[in-house]
């Protein structure tokens, strides 16, 4: 899956103007925007997917090998009683020489001797036989145990290999976001738990930045102290070009009535996260197809108790920053 990310900013940046696109127009947009949103979704998810199917190759990779070694147990069980076997028919077949000579040696005087000799010597041939029958179906049991166990190996190895291939790609990508993680802090040093927070879950680095630290309450215009923080991340995110970056803006769930270009709460989260990519990207190198703006409204807080300080930490810009995914996707497409 690859974003449009250039297609989502321009128009995000578009809602700027609603006031001056005709009806049918912005529609069309609001559509656009709605479909990315839905692919915005899913991406989040992705990691979450293949760390499952990591885990799944984990488990089915650990049920192959008791099955391997229930298997060379068997084999080894089955070339003891093999050997075990070869050896009494070995003996039987010395036994009935011997038998067979003393036969031969007999004179016609003894025929009684000799018919019990002969029944002696017919049994052993009986028993000789029924031990070549029993080696030969040993045997052929063995061969398709060692095929088995041969295929059982190989499939072993291949997805050992792919195990491995995808904890190597999910490592370097946990290890590169523990660094960015890390850059964040020291760029943003004395801004922490000030109106600010850095975490990293689900794969990707969320900066979290209060209302109060960017904007004045109903406003989408970045204050000095907000750009100056924007103005450092910026900095961070412009040696780090293999991430890509989500500007999300959230209000509270009191109704905003407002006039001219902010109607609503949708309006107004639109319009504080387009504001924030304009300053990341005015005061950095960060190519503008890496961001992506999205306005989430009150629909993803994360306080739910109503009250005046749940609604003051649900009020809030979350700049979410996630590795490209191109060696996974290579790797689940082979």
């Amino acid at each position: 899956m690859r974003l449009n990310k250039r297609s989502i900013a321009y128009i995000l940046i578009a809602g700027t103007l609603f006031s001056c696109v005709p009806a049918k127009k912005y529609e069309e947009l609001k559509t656009r925007q709605d479909a990315s949103r839905d692919e915005i979704s899913a991406l989040k998810g992705l990691n979450q997917d293949l760390e499952e199917e990591n885990n799944e190759l984990k488990s089915s990779v650990d049920l192959d090998k008791k099955e391997l070694e229930q298997l060379k147990s068997n084999v080894e069980k089955e070339r003891a009683d093999y050997d075990a076997l070869k050896k009494s028919y070995n003996r039987l077949q010395e036994t009935y020489n011997l038998l067979s000579d003393k036969n031969n040696a007999q004179s016609s005087s003894t025929k009684t001797a000799t018919e019990k000799l002969m029944k002696q010597l017919q049994q052993t041939q009986l028993d000789l036989q029924a031990q070549e029958d029993a080696l030969r179906t040993l045997e052929t049991s063995l061969l398709k145990k060692e095929a088995k166990l041969k295929k059982l190996s190989s499939d072993l190895e291949a997805r050992e290999k792919r195990v491995n291939e995808l904890e190597a790609i999910i490592n370097k990508k946990d290890a590169a976001l523990a660094n960015l993680k890390k850059k964040v802090k020291d760029a943003l040093l004395g801004f922490e738990n000030n109106g600010l927070t850095i975490e990293q879950k689900n794969g990707k680095v969320y900066v979290s930045l209060d209302e109060s630290l960017l904007f004045a309450s109903g406003k989408y215009t970045v204050g000095a102290k907000g750009t100056d923080v924007l103005k450092k991340l910026a900095k961070v995110l412009e040696t780090s070009s293999d991430i890509d970056i989500v500007v999300e803006g959230h209000t509270d769930n009191v109704p905003l009535n407002g006039k001219g270009d902010i109607a609503d709460n949708w309006d107004l989260s639109v319009k504080r996260a387009t504001s924030v990519v304009k300053i990341i990207t005015n005061n950095s190198n960060v190519s503008p197809k890496r961001l992506t703006a999205a306005g989430r409204g009150e629909f993803l807080p994360l306080d739910m108790t109503n009250t005046a300080d749940g609604r003051k930490k649900n009020r809030r810009i979350e700049v979410i920053l996630t590795p490209k995914l191109d060696e996974l996707f290579e790797l689940l497409g082979e």
